[in-house]
């Protein structure tokens, strides 16, 4: 399948397994949200079940992040942040690691993941077809947040400007990632005149670590990716900065959203705020891993504003948030 066709398919094509989910739909408002959402604020996210009958509570939370890089790496990242987790909810909080984007939704949607950070491009997604319910973003001490898409090349490759990728092969992470896939295509198709299969290999590599150290090893001669990943392996010192050049770099996006399933029970929903925003970064795994890309708090956030420009970047994509 050529790139241009995932482009116009790539919701349901993240969703496929889902449809045979059993969906109860609604008489309610509900814009892009699938059947068995409401929306009657128009905020665009999934309403709290009213009916106590509908809202869950259980014993277990299921935590999972972004399928980035080592798994392994995140499961010790975020256990500080756990435990406060488990102080502020009274229940024991599991590390899901997950190894994809539509994976990652999938579990939500069939009411195996209860909180999630989401990547950029799979919030729309997570939202529509998962009842996802995003809340805050990590930011920097000074409320700046946020990472660029940039195109990287390794030196000799022969590529020194997008141009120069016409006939050769380039990396992209997944379907679902907004800097691995939706806004270079968005942007070598508007501003480049390039489209995938036409003017170059599209080949993906499942995750932003794997194209950066698939350019870094010469094994992709051009990568699409997110530089806050890029940032954090070069303070690991798993790539060295002469190994990779960059010839592009993009507007600022938001980075990942975290956030709760739409039916935990209101009270258990506020917990988990809580937990977030009374985090003390200081001294933590969180913070011995993430400020390396520069973060050092969670900042409140609304999807319908910060997300705006992602939507955008669909839209022109040609992507459509069909749920089956």
């Amino acid at each position: 399948m050529t790139l241009s066709k995932l482009l116009s398919t790539v919701a349901t094509a993240a969703v496929f397994a889902w449809a045979a989910l059993p969906a109860a739909a609604q008489d309610c408002p509900r814009g892009d949200l699938d059947a068995r959402f409401c929306d009657t604020d128009g905020d665009l996210i999934a309403d709290i079940p009213t009916d106590p009958a509908q809202q869950i509570d259980p014993d277990e939370l299921i935590f999972a992040y972004t399928p980035v890089e080592d798994p392994a790496v995140y499961k010790t990242a975020w256990s500080d942040f756990l435990t406060h987790l488990e102080a502020k909810t009274g229940k024991k909080v599991i590390f899901f690691p997950v190894q994809s984007n539509a994976a990652q939704i999938e579990a939500m949607r069939s009411g195996r993941l209860h909180i999630a950070g989401f990547n950029t491009g799979s919030n729309p997604l997570a939202v529509n077809c998962a009842g996802f319910r995003p809340f805050t973003i990590m930011a920097g001490l000074d409320g700046s947040f946020g990472y660029e898409m940039e195109i990287v090349t390794y030196p000799g490759s022969g590529i020194e400007k997008v141009e120069d990728i016409k006939g050769k092969q380039m990396a992209f992470t997944s379907e679902t990632s907004n800097s691995g896939f939706k806004a270079p295509s968005a942007i070598l198709k508007a501003d480049y005149g390039m489209i995938a299969g036409t003017d170059f290999e599209p080949v993906f590599s499942g995750k932003h670590d794997n194209s950066i150290l698939g350019v870094a090893n010469k094994d992709y001669p051009a990568a699409a990716i997110a530089n806050s990943v890029m940032h954090r392996m070069l303070e690991r010192e798993v790539i060295k900065p002469d190994q990779v050049v960059s010839i592009y770099k993009s507007q600022t996006f938001p980075t990942t959203g975290f956030g709760v399933v739409y039916n935990l029970k209101p009270e258990l929903q506020e917990q988990i705020r809580d937990a977030f925003f009374s985090f003390e970064w200081d001294g933590t795994t969180l913070q011995t891993e993430f400020e390396k890309s520069g973060e050092g708090q969670f900042l409140e956030m609304n999807y319908k504003d910060f997300w705006d420009v992602i939507r955008k970047i669909d839209t022109a994509n040609g992507v459509s948030y069909a749920c089956e």
